[in-house]
């Protein structure tokens, strides 16, 4: 059975007048366990961990190992300075979690064996599984098919969040064995797990999480009709929540459902007018 397989939730980090939320915080994870989620990510790009300080950072992970068992809990790794980097690596794994998402070092743009070295290290420093985190949207690097084969063959790096948008890259890593496929890009997630993800990080996952669980259920158990017809009901919701910056769309949908405020870290913003008004009737469907 894969290690990292069905729907994880890049859980959003509630603000009540720029502080951490932690009832918010609560309540939402609550809700997501009652969805039968696989699991809690915490402090990812969704998480606005950018915008949080180690400490904050530290803070929402504590208090979700307190309400989410260990093995369901994964941990977001980013930044630029490798030295401060794995020094909070170390503070991380002080505490109990399932495993760390981690995506290439943002702005430096390292060569291709930059990459390999840094994932190694990172890798090599860890006493938990590593996902390696393809996003280079954000990170401003793309990984070379032969690079990310080569980093993926590490014992310690078990998955890889598939936000890359080379088709290529994915069926290799799908054919190569050597990790699980988690897609990160939610439009992409039917024909990923057709293809052989074994799940996905999904922020639209937040709002109708039941469906999204069906969905891989109905794939793994190879009712392809019915998936696809799942699939097509989510797509409106996908597309709308991801028509503004990630996660304000996604924020005004739970604020619409009474589970958090709809805040967010400057200079992000809250989604617009317009936009919770097209939100609102798909998050609102089967309450």
């Amino acid at each position: 059975m894969s290690a990292f397989q069905g729907i994880w939730v890049p859980v959003v980090t509630p603000f009540h007048d720029g502080a951490l939320d932690f009832i918010g915080l609560r309540r939402l994870v609550e809700h997501l366990l009652e969805k039968h989620v696989a699991g809690i990510m915490v402090c990812t790009t969704t998480g606005e961990a950018a915008s949080l300080s180690r400490q904050e950072q530290l803070a929402v992970l504590d208090a979700v190992l307190q309400w989410v068992p260990a093995h369901r809990v994964v941990m977001g790794l980013a930044g630029n300075n490798q030295i401060e980097l794995l020094q909070f690596q170390d503070q991380v794994l002080k505490r109990p979690v399932a495993g760390l998402l981690v995506p290439a070092p943002s702005y430096i743009r390292p060569s291709q064996a930059g990459l390999e070295a840094f994932f190694r290290t990172v890798a090599d420093a860890s006493s938990v599984p590593i996902i390696l985190y393809d996003i280079p949207y954000r990170t401003g690097v793309t990984f070379e098919q032969a690079t990310l084969l080569n980093i993926v063959a590490h014992e310690r790096i078990k998955a890889v969040k598939d936000c890359g948008g080379n088709l290529g890259n994915t069926l290799a890593l799908l054919a190569s064995g050597e990790v699980d496929v988690l897609c990160g890009e939610d439009i992409q997630l039917f024909n990923a797990l057709c293809l052989g993800a074994s799940g996905a990080i999904a922020a639209s996952a937040h709002v109708h999480t039941e469906q999204f669980v069906a969905l891989w259920q109905q794939v793994r158990d190879n009712q392809l009709a019915e998936a696809r017809q799942t699939f097509f009901q989510l797509l409106p919701l996908i597309q709308t929540l991801f028509m503004e910056p990630n996660p304000a769309p996604v924020k005004a949908a739970l604020a619409l459902q009474g589970l958090i405020g709809s805040e967010l870290r400057a200079p992000m913003q809250r989604a617009s007018a317009a936009l919770i008004a097209r939100v609102q009737p798909l998050s609102a469907l089967a309450q």
